[in-house]
C-alpha cells in the first residue's frame, strides 16, 4: 500500500507541475512546456527543464497559455499584466483588475515574466554603484640581449547605461623602459577621461566630457580637454552602432622643453616649457560592431581644429577588437594614432601605438 501511495503522490505532483507550467503550441502541432521568459515580438524565450532555454520564432507559434502573470507591451504604448492565452491570431491578457485585454499577435511588442520585468525596471534607474560593465586589458613584453626592455600596457573601460543616459569611464597606460638607456624610461603614454551622454530623442543625444593625456615622447606634461556638444545615432541596432559627434572644447596643455643635454647624455627633463590655452571644435565618429557571438570591433576618430589659430589642429584614431575566450576572458588588440601639429621642436608630430594582450571582462547589471 505504501508503494502504491508513493507512486500516486509522484504522479499527482508531476501532473500538477505540468498543469501549472506555461505551454507553447507551434503551428506544426508540437507542444512545449516550461516558463515563458520574454519575447521581443520576433522570438520568444521559453525555459524548459529538459532542454534549458529554447528560442522560438514568434511567427511559428500557434498558441500560448501562461499560468503565471506576464507583462505584455503593445505597439500602441499600452501595457497589460496577467495570464495570457492565445487563439488564432489574437492574444488575451486576463488582468486582475481591468478584465481581459484583447489584441492582435502582430501588435505585441514585448513580453516579460515577473523576473525579467523586475530586471528591466531596475535597469532604468540603477544606482551609481550598480549596472556597470566593461573590461581590463593587460599586455606585457620583455626583451633581453642587445636590449633590456620591458613593456607594460594597461587599460580600463567601464560603461554605466540607463534607459536615457550613459556614463563612460576609461584609462590607459603604456610604459616602456630600457635598462641600458639613461634615463631608463623611453616611452610613457597615459590617457583617461569621463563622458556623460543624455538621449534627447531616439536618434539625438547631448554629451559632455573631460579627457586627459600625458605623452613623454612628445614632451607633453598634461593635456586637459573639456568638451560638450551633440551626437547623432546614424546607426543603432543590436549589432552595430555608428555615432556622429560635433561640439566645442576648451584645451589646456603644457609641454616640457625635453631632456636637458649635458655632454652627450640627457640628464633630466625641464618642466613647463610651453603652455597652450585655446578653444577648438570637437568633430568625431564612433563605431561599435559585433561579429558573431564572440567578437566586438570598436573604432573612433576625433578631429580638433583650433578656432583661434586655424593652422593648428590635432586628431586621434583608434581601432580595436576583443574576442571572447570564455565568459570573462578575451583576447584584445588595439591600434592607435595620435597626431598634433604643434609639439615642441625636438618632438615628432605623430605617435603610433599597437598593443595586444588579455581582456578581463566584468558585469554588474543588478541594482538595489
Amino acid at each position: 500500500m505504501c508503494k502504491f501511495a508513493g507512486l500516486a503522490l509522484i504522479t499527482v505532483l508531476g501532473v500538477s507541475s505540468a498543469l501549472f507550467a506555461d505551454q507553447v503550441t507551434l503551428k506544426n502541432g508540437d507542444r512545449l512546456t516550461g516558463t515563458v521568459v520574454k519575447s521581443d515580438g520576433k522570438v520568444l524565450l521559453l525555459h524548459t527543464k529538459a532542454a534549458g532555454d529554447v528560442t522560438i520564432k514568434f511567427e511559428e507559434i500557434q498558441g500560448i497559455r501562461s499560468d503565471e502573470d506576464l507583462h505584455v507591451s503593445l505597439k500602441d504604448g499600452k501595457t497589460a499584466v496577467g495570464s495570457v492565452t492565445t487563439t488564432d491570431d489574437k492574444i488575451d491578457i486576463a488582468t486582475r483588475s481591468g478584465g481581459t485585454v484583447e489584441a492582435s499577435k502582430e501588435d505585441v511588442k514585448l513580453i516579460r515574466n515577473d523576473e525579467e520585468q523586475t530586471k528591466y525596471d531596475k535597469s532604468l534607474h540603477p544606482g551609481l554603484m550598480h549596472g556597470w560593465n566593461g573590461g581590463i586589458n593587460v599586455g606585457f613584453s620583455v626583451a633581453r640581449g642587445n636590449s633590456e626592455t620591458e613593456n607594460l600596457a594597461l587599460a580600463f573601460n567601464a560603461i554605466h547605461p540607463t534607459l536615457n543616459d550613459k556614463i563612460t569611464l576609461y584609462a590607459s597606460s603604456i610604459n616602456t623602459t630600457n635598462d641600458l638607456a639613461t634615463p631608463s624610461d623611453v616611452a610613457s603614454l597615459e590617457q583617461g577621461g569621463i563622458r556623460f551622454d543624455r538621449n534627447l530623442n531616439p536618434r539625438l543625444f547631448a554629451f559632455a566630457g573631460a579627457d586627459f593625456m600625458a605623452n613623454a615622447l612628445q614632451f607633453l606634461d598634461l593635456r586637459a580637454v573639456y568638451t560638450g556638444g551633440f551626437g547623432f545615432h546614424a546607426i543603432k541596432s543590436d549589432n552595430t552602432i555608428l555615432n556622429i559627434l560635433g561640439g566645442v572644447n576648451y584645451t589646456h596643455e603644457t609641454y616640457s622643453n625635453g631632456p636637458v643635454i649635458v655632454g652627450s647624455v640627457p640628464r633630466a627633463f625641464a618642466s613647463y616649457g610651453k603652455t597652450n590655452k585655446f578653444v577648438a571644435l570637437t568633430l568625431g565618429e564612433e563605431v561599435n560592431h559585433k561579429i558573431g557571438k564572440g567578437t566586438v570591433i570598436t573604432q573612433n576618430m576625433y578631429f580638433y581644429p583650433d578656432l583661434q589659430d586655424t593652422s593648428q589642429y590635432r586628431w586621434t584614431f583608434n581601432f580595436g577588437s576583443v574576442t571572447k575566450i570564455s565568459k570573462w576572458l578575451g583576447w584584445q588588440n588595439q591600434f592607435g594614432d595620435i597626431y598634433v601639429t604643434n609639439p615642441p621642436t625636438s618632438a615628432k608630430k605623430n605617435d603610433v601605438v599597437f598593443t595586444t594582450g588579455l581582456n578581463i571582462a566584468f558585469t554588474n547589471s543588478t541594482a538595489e
